[in-house]
């Protein structure tokens, strides 16, 4: 079975930690430490002190090669890539993240009060969203203008608040979104946007993020950071004389032609609009308290548990039409007595693994759309036969499991595009986290084989499933394949996605307390890959990971 030529794979990271500070020309940091930050160190004679900045963790991934998703705290190491579920049993959006404004002057410290909050909230989803990376992209003249320090970087009319406006509501809905990154140098957007998903809180900062009503009506709470505007000028003095190498006459102009007339005139009048005044930023701590106790009063509010829904949902149905199951033949069954037997060596069980995914992978490209088409025989006669319909064959693997059937893909589907979604389970909530994807381009159009080999609540697997609905891929586009499934999973995923096809080579009936399949397999990545037993909450479907 051949697919299309296949165009290069490219990473879709998950968010990146934390987006660049404010300020009308602030380019894209490579790492965490803003140029606010740093300036807020060096005006301990003006400011309380603040602690010590803090390093972010490197990359945890050797395919990663965006920025780390991960930022080190004193408490804890917060994963801004991963999430848990952000839909409910029918596979439907839960309750919506909590969404914060941080408003205020350039350079009054929104991005080191937004760091803050992240910390003291303590919790593990968090996206930072910077109004920096949506300003509009100018023409040749604004450009010229922008050159010689003549274009008004802080007026509301700077920034697409369609495209913010469209960006927070698809975030709040957990849904994956495309953000332009922003080339302060040149004036434009890069051709590369980078991919951010929901959270459990979304803080969006910028210096116009009050000034359009559509927006406040998103913003689930308000903050506007107060810093004196003799501190604030400092910043930008010390900023762009020493980052970007202006001169001060420069910096001078611009801030009395542009930045003060329009935090007169649109910044510090949408004060009387925020919820929670901070005055002098980052130094006020019990302002930085009150408001991640709120916060954490509706996060309580807000908290789903997936697999106790889905273990309880859709009980006593006849299985699922969009579920095929291999036949069971005695080949097939003997394979399935092999791989089950606990005193089966890891070679044989490996050997006959691989031969089931063969089996599967056949059996589940049977359903791809196929057309009529004629070829000639060398003999020089016509053959009336079948091609494949469709314009490209995606495999995606949740791993780690998942991988392991890779390689039976890519030995049926010439050029198969394979792309990757890490999902591991909570070891405190017991629920599945989404930290790590890796998706071809242009995916929508493709018809997509989702791969992982033990399938008992359905949990991870409807994760993967609303992953690839948000990245556009049709519902009846997606195969969800299984070398095992319990019945809940089964149901769980049908009756969440009832267009989604299902193919496994068997179905087990029960699950037991810890979510494994009964009688099942075991531990399926920790049996193909030799690793030693592992607890409950890591690595595969049986061993918690998946679901």
């Amino acid at each position: 079975m051949a697919a299309p030529p296949a165009s290069a794979d490219a990473p879709r990271p998950v968010p990146p930690p934390l987006a660049a500070g404010d300020g009308p020309d602030r380019p894209e940091g490579k790492n965490e430490t803003t140029c606010e930050d740093r300036n807020a160190e060096s005006l301990d004679r003006l400011l309380p002190p603040v602690g010590a900045g803090r390093s972010p963790r490197k990359r945890t991934t050797s395919q990663c090669k965006s920025e780390p998703p991960l930022l080190r705290t004193s408490k804890r190491t917060i994963y801004t890539a991963g999430r848990p579920p952000w839909y409910n049993e029918h596979g439907t959006q839960s309750k919506e993240a909590f969404a914060i404004g941080l408003g205020g002057g350039s350079a009054s410290g929104k991005t080191t009060v937004a760091r803050m909050i992240i910390e003291a909230l303590d919790v593990p989803w968090v996206v930072l969203l910077s109004m920096d990376s949506f300003y509009k992209v100018l023409t040749r003249q604004q450009q010229e203008q922008a050159a010689h320090n003549n274009f008004n970087f802080d007026h509301p009319d700077a920034f697409d608040f369609d495209l913010i406006i469209s960006t927070l509501k698809k975030l709040k809905q957990g849904k994956s979104v495309k953000v332009p990154i922003y080339d302060f140098t040149t004036h434009s957007r890069k051709k590369d946007w980078k991919t951010l998903y929901g959270a459990n809180v979304i803080i969006f900062e910028g210096i116009m993020a009050f000034a359009d009503k559509t927006l406040l009506e998103l913003l689930d709470m308000k903050i506007f950071v107060d810093t004196d505007s003799d501190i604030r000028l400092v910043r930008r003095l010390r900023r762009d004389i020493s980052e970007r190498g202006r001169d001060i006459e420069g910096v001078i102009k611009q801030y009395n032609k542009f930045v003060k007339p329009a935090f007169d005139q649109y910044i510090q009048p949408t004060m009387r609009v925020a919820d929670i005044v901070v005055p002098r930023g980052s130094g006020n701590t019990v302002a930085i308290d009150l408001i991640v106790q709120h916060v954490h009063s509706q996060l309580e509010e807000r908290e789903l548990s997936v697999r106790a829904a889905l273990a309880s949902a859709h009980q006593c149905h006849p299985l699922p039409r969009t579920l095929s199951v291999l036949k069971s033949t005695p080949q097939v069954r003997g394979m399935h007595t092999i791989i089950r037997d606990r005193e089966t060596s890891r070679d044989e069980f490996i050997f006959y693994s691989k031969r089931l995914m063969r089996l599967l992978i056949e059996h589940a490209l049977s359903f791809l759309p196929f057309q009529d088409c004629v070829v000639q025989t060398p003999q020089g006669q016509d053959y009336a036969g079948k091609c494949y319909a469709g314009k490209q064959i995606t495999g995606v693997s949740i791993l780690r499991a998942g991988e392991t059937m890779e390689p039976a893909l890519r030995a049926v589907c010439k050029d198969v595009r394979i792309g990757t979604i890490l999902i591991q389970t909570n070891q405190l909530t017991g629920e599945p986290e989404l930290h790590y994807l890796r998706l071809p381009k242009d995916i929508s159009d493709d018809h997509v084989i989702l791969m992982d080999c033990t399938v008992s609540t359905g949990a991870a697997a409807m994760m993967a499933v609303r992953v690839l609905l948000d990245h556009d891929v049709p519902e009846d586009k997606i195969f969800l394949l299984s070398l095992l499934m319990a019945e809940m999973g089964v149901h769980s995923v049908a009756y969440a996605f009832p267009r989604v096809r299902i193919i496994t080579t068997a179905v087990d009936k029960r699950v037991n307390d810890l979510f494994r399949i009964i009688p099942g397999i075991g531990n399926f990545g920790d049996r193909y890959f030799g690793t030693d037993a592992v607890p409950d909450g890591s690595d595969d479907e049986e061993g918690g990971s998946t679901g």
